[in-house]
């Protein structure tokens, strides 16, 4: 184990091309410790700034194409915002052993909203009625398995205690600081080339875990809307 603490980073399956190269630092790189500080309201706060501005729909890229619907929830403890991710389990078809956000494939028409709702009180067991939506971050489609994604940031009243795990699609249940999420050397940006098109993949690097593709991307928006950081720094690739 290093000296400096647990090791970073995770066993996966990331497809990462032979010709993968370094991409820019971490848009919060030059901020102190204090102007990282997040909390709820802080959270609140900023999607509050942007209530009449409209989350740009995910690029759809064929009829092939599923939509689906993620739950960013966070929750404050010991003075700052924690978010819940979960691990899917190592016998999904697809993803197997991933960092996610709760979430699955819309239902019918059911509203995007309800979709993302109704996936986290399956996956996770997180009552619907204890989330309050208090916002939604631009939508993406994904690079590998052509999913569009509608992403909702939901604000829990207190530390959640009697979450469980969805035995066939969750292997663990993670709470991350997203004071974790912004320390130097957690973040990490490569560029790749897939299908003939450059863009843009991100990483966070946990203890023992790492979050990376769709779901990297949503964490660097919502962190960069939330520090106020201009589009630029959380806008999503050519997805």
């Amino acid at each position: 184990m290093p000296a400096d603490g647990p090791r970073r980073g995770g066993a996966q399956r990331i497809p990462r091309p032979a010709d993968a190269r370094p991409g820019k630092p971490a848009p919060w790189l030059d901020l102190t410790a204090g102007a990282r500080h997040i909390d709820l309201a802080r959270v609140r706060a900023a999607f509050s700034h942007e209530a009449q501005r409209r989350p740009r729909p995910a690029r759809i890229e064929g009829p092939e194409t599923r939509r689906a619907a993620v739950l960013a929830p966070l929750y404050d403890r010991d003075g700052e915002a924690w978010v819940v991710l979960t691990r899917r389990a190592q016998g999904m078809r697809s993803h197997q052993g991933e960092v996610s956000f709760p979430g699955g494939r819309r239902d019918g028409d059911e509203p995007l909203v309800a979709t993302a709702l109704r996936e986290a009180e399956e996956e996770i067991r997180l009552d619907p009625d204890s989330v309050e939506v208090i916002g939604e971050l631009d939508h993406l489609t994904t690079a590998i398995s052509s999913v569009a994604i509608a992403p909702f940031v939901g604000a829990l009243p207190g530390t959640p205690t009697d979450l469980r795990p969805a035995d066939a699609e969750v292997e663990r249940i993670l709470h991350v600081p997203l004071s974790e999420l912004l320390r130097d050397g957690v973040f990490r940006e490569e560029v790749w080339t897939l299908g003939g098109r450059t863009r843009p993949m991100w990483f966070f690097e946990l203890e023992g875990d790492t979050v990376w593709g769709a779901t990297a991307a949503l964490l660097r928006q919502l962190l960069g809307r939330v520090l106020d950081l201009g589009p630029d720094s959380w806008a999503r690739p050519g997805w």
